[in-house]
């Protein structure tokens, strides 16, 4: 008797069986037009969860990670005090400007402070009529978010316009029970403005989160936009998160990401550079203990001529934890005078740790000067002989050698008040680990 292989669609698992049962269930209680979310969750019922099978998923195995899926948080806001969100964010809580506030999904007014700024809108998903609709042909959980998101941030940064401080923009999940936070956000920044973004991602409490999120950043031409974001007291939890960056004629896209031990996450960075002479000068860190699972999928695409890139990458690990490092830089045959250059570097403080670095080039134009490499390595010990010989106590040395290494990532981040809340964070996530 001959068998026929199931493929992946035809078997589903019981997280996506699931998925389609919350759908129908929550589908009346979201803004924006149906039948669009009904095609985003098409889209992803014909491709299902990502699995080890799919070449970008094959360090990150989503099926098998997602044993169920939580249901969506209510709608219905738990109560948090003013003081809980401060704790909450920590370092971040001074960082000056307009901030908006989502509780597990949905806009808290009282928690949010978005006086009136010239030359800024801002709206939330919820109230911005067709902001809702899906982007067609998108991945799998980028599908799961256009079908499911409940709020996020819509906001436009007209042409021109530089206001000061920076947008920011709080995703707090109270975990108060199992549930699943899907959130997106739309942000466009026209020809010759500056903005600044801080994105956070904190958590009250220890029940499971599944987050999905999702960013589309469109940048003007010879416009600036700095783009932070940080996951904060998430551990033990699942952080799906995608941007989509497209970057105009002389514009400047300065992006840093920082995540500290949080369970499992997955950053999706996909940046067009569509202009001449655009630049994109990207940061990230990767702090992970214990069973933490951080993976960085990152594709940049060169499309127009005179454009530049660079990604720097810093890791360090302990205990079980794993990371990975995708990072693919395309170059059409019409973007020559790229300059495209990558770098991911990992530190290891257990034999336990493992790190998975594959960088990629594919280039089609044949004037151009790209590059890529990638490291790892142990903490060295005749550096932690020179401290100890020159007084400096072992924990305190391990510590400033830890900090050092991801000193250079954290130094490309321009603006002082975000860099200095991204050294507190890493600092204390640095002190714990050289104790």
């Amino acid at each position: 008797m001959s068998m026929t292989p199931a493929t992946p669609t035809q078997l589903k698992t019981k997280a996506e069986a699931a998925y389609a049962e919350q759908f129908e269930s929550a589908l009346a209680g979201l803004p924006g037009a149906a039948d669009a979310r009904r095609a985003a969750f098409g889209r992803f019922t014909a491709q299902g969860l990502p699995h080890r099978r799919l070449e970008e998923w094959k360090y990150t195995d989503l099926r098998a990670a997602v044993k169920e899926a939580l249901p969506p948080a209510p709608a219905a806001k738990a109560v948090v005090a003013a003081n809980e969100v401060t704790a909450a964010l920590g370092p971040l809580a001074v960082i000056d400007g307009p901030r908006l506030v989502f509780i597990d999904g949905h806009f808290s007014a009282e928690h949010s402070v978005a006086s009136a700024i010239a030359g800024l809108s801002i709206a939330t998903l919820a109230n911005a009529a067709g902001a809702s609709a899906p982007a067609g042909d998108v991945p799998a959980t980028v599908a799961l978010n256009h079908a499911f998101a409940s709020d996020g941030a819509v906001v436009e940064v007209m042409a021109g316009a530089k206001p000061t401080g920076s947008l920011v923009i709080v995703f707090l999940s109270t975990a108060v029970r199992p549930a699943t936070i899907t959130t997106r956000n739309i942000i466009i920044v026209g020809a010759d403005a500056a903005a600044s973004v801080v994105e956070i991602h904190a958590q009250i409490g220890t029940a499971s989160t599944h987050t999905n999120t999702s960013t589309k950043l469109q940048i003007g031409d010879r416009a600036v936009v700095d783009h932070a974001k940080v996951i904060i007291g998430a551990s033990g939890a699942i952080h799906l998160a995608n941007w989509d960056v497209s970057i105009g004629i002389d514009a400047l896209y300065r992006p840093a990401q920082l995540t500290p031990s949080c369970g499992l996450a997955r950053h999706d960075v996909n940046v067009t550079l569509n202009g001449r002479n655009g630049k994109l000068d990207f940061s990230g860190i990767a702090l992970g203990r214990g069973s933490d699972h951080i993976d960085t999928t990152m594709v940049i695409h060169h499309v127009a001529p005179g454009c530049e890139s660079r990604e720097l990458f810093k890791t360090i690990l302990d205990g079980n934890a794993r990371a990975v490092f995708q990072g693919k830089v395309i170059v059409d045959k019409d973007a020559q005078k790229t300059d495209g250059k990558q770098m991911a570097k990992a530190l290891m403080l257990s034999p336990n740790a493992e790190f998975d670095s594959k960088p990629e080039l594919e280039i089609y134009a044949d004037d151009v000067a790209c590059g890529h490499g990638s490291t790892c390595a142990e903490i060295d010990p005749d550096l932690i002989f020179y401290c100890r010989s020159r007084g400096i106590p072992e924990a305190q040395a391990r510590a400033l050698l830890l900090e050092s290494f991801v000193g250079d990532a954290i130094d490309m981040i321009d603006r002082p008040d975000i860099r200095r809340a991204f050294t507190e964070i890493a600092q204390a996530w640095l002190t714990h680990k050289s104790a």
